[in-house]
This record gives C-alpha cells, structure tokens and sequence, in this order.
C-alpha cells in the first residue's frame, strides 16, 4: 500500500458511471414495482453505499477511507432498456476516493442484475467508468465528452 502519511489532507471527491442494459420490459416491471425482490432501485442504492464504505475491504491495495458523502443517482431510458448509473463520493482526506466512487457504481450494477435476473438473464452490465475527480495533488479530471 502506499505510504500517504506526508500527504495534507484536503477535500476529495469523485464521480463514476456505469450502466445496465436489459430489455424495455424489464425496466418497466422494474418502474412499476413489479420485480418479485423489492424495490430495486432502493435496494441497488443501498448497496451501492454501502460498497463505497467497504472498497479498501474488496480491492487488496486500496486505502480504507471515512466518507463523508455518497450520493447515487438512477436515470433511466425505458424505450432503450437502460438505467445509468451515477455515483458520486466525497472525503477529506489524503487519497482520493476514484475506487469508492466506481464500487458503487459495479456494486448497484450488481445489484440490479441479481434482483432482476430472473425475468432478464440477458442484462449486460457496461461502462464503469471513472467521470470525474476533484481535489489532491493531481488537481481536477473530467473525462472527455462526459457532462459534470
């Protein structure tokens, strides 16, 4: 693990997205409440936290951080069978939180899929990816063409 202990701890923060393909239907079972599991979204975001605050737990050389901040956010496009996924992570500390940010993003990802997999084995799980980033001594990242 590397050493961060000279590190200033500052303000850190972190978006990811993903997203899960499936066929229109299922999202509408899934809009309607009709998923025999529950509420999916309200479970997928709970998970998602709760993979945030366990990420230096799951991945071997990650830090484990205090969060002060997850957010998740679903939209959905129901004529494309599709519900992305935006997490977004913040901290003050001395390393970033990237890694919890897109956790949450796979752990919703997951979640989805398990709760839905029995009406739609065909979901595809796609996209994770890291959207932006903020504080520490490498400054600000946006990837191209993603909207902040």
């Amino acid at each position: 693990m590397v050493d961060v202990t000279a590190k200033t701890p500052t303000l850190r923060q972190a978006v990811a997205r993903g997203a899960v393909l499936m066929r229109p239907e299922t999202l509408a079972l899934i809009e309607q409440g009709g998923i025999p599991k529950g509420d999916v979204l309200a479970t997928a975001r709970i998970a998602a936290i709760m993979g945030a605050k366990k990420t230096g737990e799951l991945i071997p050389m990650c830090h484990p951080l205090e969060l002060t901040g997850v957010e998740i956010r679903f939209t959905s496009a129901a004529a494309a069978g599709r519900v992305e996924i935006e997490a977004q992570v913040t901290t003050v500390g001395r390393t970033g939180v990237e890694m919890e940010a897109m956790t949450a993003v796979g752990i919703a990802a997951l979640t989805i899929y398990d709760m839905c997999k029995a009406v739609d084995r065909e979901m595809v799980l796609t996209e994770i990816r890291l959207s932006e980033k903020r504080g520490g001594k490498s400054g600000v990242f946006v990837r191209p063409g993603e909207t902040v």
